[in-house]
């Protein structure tokens, strides 16, 4: 089972944190977390109630009954085995994969070939004109609002889906309004024991552009097309999770942070009980707020304004010197 220990710290990782002294699974079993087969409808190994369900080959969150030896009794009928580094339902093998990782490697591969010559294209490319009244940019650092805001900003390092740097330095602003209903939302949190976490806010229309351009056509639903501009560009998006507030460690949630899979969607079904609580607890603050998620990025919320703002293409070095 070396391969299922070696891929599913996720699931690990919370089991060891949150699962109840009632849950029964296993040390394989958590590691069976996950998805299995074809990537346009994959086979979902998840945990709900202490107990190992399936998704997808025609189920709906199918209860697992263990037989012994890995084998499992799936409600409505058939049979599930557990193997390294893959699952077979009804005799047919169905291989592990992580999806997000793959789209990843793929995309990191493309901007190695020529990082700079990309960001040089992104600078010298047009932002679409627009028409109509908007009101002035009137954006604000998210680190002036509440000591608790803890800020992770990825594409200021290369710990980010392109493995570059594509911000100059670690900042996060959103428009005024929406920076005082995250304000709201970080006190709310406050008294449920958790800070906020952000990982991006503002966003230059440059460095969207080369989102746009480094991913594959099939992994487009996670990036905004640079002819509309994105709500990130206005200063209305946030990309963020949740901390303890008294041990200071990033909860797990179902999937990782830019993670271009269908673990990322709002209500992807897998994952821990412990994670879909945690992912419910963040939608639940930010929405009582005015913000809504973006169904295929838990951590992606837009400010209810978003629209009236103008598409910004500021860098955070003009930023800082105002």
């Amino acid at each position: 089972m070396a391969g299922l220990a070696r891929r599913s710290f996720l699931a690990l990782g919370a089991a060891a944190v949150t699962a109840p002294a009632a849950f029964a699974l296993s040390r394989s079993e958590w590691a069976a977390i996950g998805q299995y087969g074809d990537k346009a409808a994959p086979l979902t190994v998840f945990e709900k109630d202490g107990a190992l369900h399936i998704d997808g080959a025609g189920r709906a969150s199918a209860r697992l009954t263990a037989t012994g030896r890995g084998r499992y009794t799936i409600a409505g009928g058939g049979e599930l085995v557990l193997q390294p580094d893959a699952v077979r339902l009804n005799g047919t093998r169905l291989a592990f994969h992580d999806f997000g990782a793959e789209t990843e490697a793929a995309i990191r591969a493309g901007v190695r070939a020529d990082p700079e010559a990309l960001r040089r294209q992104a600078l010298a490319a047009t932002p679409p004109v627009e028409t109509g009244d908007v009101l002035p940019a009137d954006l604000v650092d998210l680190t002036t609002l509440d000591p608790r805001i803890r800020l992770d900003i990825r594409y200021a390092g290369s710990n980010n889906f392109m493995g570059i740097p594509l911000y100059e330095r670690a900042a996060a602003y959103l428009q005024r309004p929406a920076a005082q209903a995250l304000k709201r939302a970080q006190d709310a949190l406050a008294a449920q024991g958790y800070g906020l976490l952000i990982h991006d806010a503002y966003r230059p229309w440059f460095v969207t552009w080369m989102f746009w351009e480094a991913t594959p056509p099939d992994a487009h639903m996670f990036v905004a097309d640079p002819a509309k501009g994105s709500r990130h560009n206005r200063g209305c998006a946030v990309d963020l999770t949740l901390y303890d507030l008294k041990t200071g460690r990033v909860v797990e949630m179902p999937s990782r942070y830019d993670e271009f899979s269908g673990r990322a969607y709002a209500d992807f079904v897998g994952g821990t009980t412990k994670q879909r609580a945690l992912r419910a607890i963040l939608r639940e603050a930010m929405t009582a707020q005015g913000f809504e998620v973006y169904a295929e990025e838990w951590w992606h919320f837009d400010f209810k304004d978003w629209r009236r703002y103008p598409i910004g293409t500021k860098t955070f070095t003009e930023l800082a010197h105002g």
